[in-house]
């Protein structure tokens, strides 16, 4: 009897560690996500500082800076990396970006306007 308790718990073990390896390797390669937001910079977010200037340059100032671009759904703020020409093209204008997503950054895969 204590055979087979012990086999089922070595089981249950093994397979809570397989699980946990699974769920890490998951967050650690990142999810494929499609997002839609308003290109920004990392710095301004949602509120650009610059008020004699526009959205847009204002973004384009704090990149040449070395600010990232960014992306604002919501009152998240997500982290943008790769694609930085269509970014700046798109410079505070409402885009769809697909890419992969760890925390709250994004690896640009593909940008496109919303009409």
């Amino acid at each position: 009897m204590k055979t087979v308790l012990s086999a089922k718990a070595s089981l249950v073990l093994a397979t809570a560690a397989l699980l946990g390896t699974v769920s890490m390797l998951a967050q650690t390669s990142g999810a494929q996500k499609t997002l839609t937001g308003v290109v920004s910079d990392a710095m301004c977010g949602q509120t650009h500082m610059m008020k004699d200037k526009s959205d847009a340059e204002c973004l384009r100032y704090c990149v040449k800076q070395g600010s990232k671009y960014a992306l604002v759904v919501g009152k998240t703020i997500y982290t943008l990396e790769g694609h930085e020409a269509e970014l700046d093209k798109y410079a505070a204008q409402k885009v769809t970006v697909k890419g992969t997503v760890k925390g709250e950054t994004v690896t640009v895969e593909s940008i496109s306007p919303i009409k």
